[in-house]
């Protein structure tokens, strides 16, 4: 039986979640790639970062072996011991094809496959570094880079369209070439609304019916642009704004500072990682996304499967999701008087929260997982079926 691979980096996990001894279940960034190969009859081989990972079970008849990748891309002694992990996997034998996603994944799995002359090489861009606007290093290191590798891959798939316009113009292996896919997808099923969830997730905010509430969702790091999201807020001078920010980082200290400074401590709310992503969606307003890079960011996907107006940043991957004054508003990342405008405008207008609500329920059905499994599968048949020399 041929035997494939599927690699890409994550967060490095906690000590708890590295030692979990928990089922494996394979989520939207994984499982339309996994069952496409198996579908292909080929033998599964999974990447995760979790202790003794030979000994974890999953829904689906997949292996897994310790990928040890990380988001880092200056973890040199991480990514070396990625690199080793993944040679030592390949070296069983057997591999025909090997699909490397994320910038780490990707460097990574391309080099090994090159080593052990792989069939086939596919790589899926979540989200490539040298996007318009990025640092000088990105435009320049960094894209040589990925053009380099992409001389040894097969298939680069693609989830945004600047993204799918850039790899376009590298040079691929013989007969390779550009996919493009509504990101990995989001099941819209699962986000259902429920006024009772919604009165009931107010309350335990402590949000009164005439408050508003925005949401964000992502790690405190310079990246997300938080300062942003804060001043316009305070610019707005309206008191019955309420901004909830799931999740951590080191930026906490630096944001929290700011918000006193602006005169907003009151009505920012760092609510750390969160299990209750769905039911806090249920009770907000307006989706706040001032983010300076995405590719197509899940966060702003699973807002608009609930139906949730959107405030977003003017960039890659959130323009793919959001037209300006449809699905919501679009600024520069720098325009604090931009965004104000666009959530007073959102905030005192009921009426316009529910049409664009229903414009982005419209919009989601084209980035349900349903849709992305038969992207994928399509994708698949071309590249690794046995037609494919």
């Amino acid at each position: 039986m041929k035997k494939y691979l599927f690699v890409a980096n994550s967060t490095k996990p906690k000590k708890e979640k590295y030692e979990s001894r928990e089922p494996v279940k394979l989520g939207t960034f994984n499982k339309p790639c996994v069952l496409a190969a198996l579908s292909l009859g080929y033998e599964v081989h999974v990447g995760i970062n979790r202790k003794n990972p030979e000994e974890l079970e999953c829904e689906y008849p997949v292996k897994f072996y310790d990928s040890n990748t990380f988001r880092s891309i200056t973890a040199f002694k991480d990514n070396k011991v990625a690199y080793k992990n993944l040679c030592k996997r390949l070296s069983e034998g057997g591999f025909d094809a090997i699909h490397c996603n994320t910038p780490i994944g990707g460097l990574v799995g391309r080099y090994a496959a090159k080593k052990y002359k792989l069939r086939k090489v596919i790589y899926t861009a979540h989200g490539f570094h040298f996007y318009k606007g990025a640092p000088l290093f990105n435009r320049t290191v960094l894209k040589w880079a990925e053009k380099h590798m992409a001389k040894w891959t097969d298939a680069i798939i693609t989830m945004n369209k600047e993204d799918y316009e850039a790899a376009k113009k590298f040079k691929l292996k013989k007969g390779g070439k550009v996919y493009f896919v509504h990101g990995v997808g989001v099941d819209t099923a699962l986000y259902q609304k429920s006024s009772e969830m919604r009165a009931q997730k107010r309350a335990e905010l402590n949000l009164a019916d005439e408050d508003i509430m925005l949401i964000s969702m992502g790690d405190l790091i310079p990246r997300k642009n938080y300062p942003a999201a804060i001043k316009a807020i305070a610019k707005t001078g309206q008191k019955n704004l309420h901004y909830f920010i799931c999740g951590r980082g080191a930026e906490l200290e630096n944001l929290q500072n700011l918000a006193k400074e602006v005169g907003v401590e009151d009505q920012i709310h760092f609510l750390g990682f969160r299990t209750d992503i769905k039911d806090l969606l249920q009770a907000a307003d307006v989706f706040l996304f001032t983010t300076r890079q995405e590719g197509l960011p899940r966060s702003m996907m699973e807002a608009m499967a609930m139906g949730i107006p959107c405030v977003a940043s003017n960039i890659r991957g959130n323009v793919d999701l959001i037209e300006d004054g449809v699905g919501g508003f679009l600024s520069n990342p720098d325009d604090v008087d931009g965004f104000a405008k666009a959530i007073a405008t959102l905030a005192n207008d009921k009426e316009l929260r529910e049409k664009i609500s229903a414009n982005n329920l419209e919009k989601i059905k084209e980035f349900d997982v349903s849709v992305v499994e038969k992207e994928m599968k399509d994708i698949y048949d071309e590249v690794l079926g046995e037609n494919k020399s």
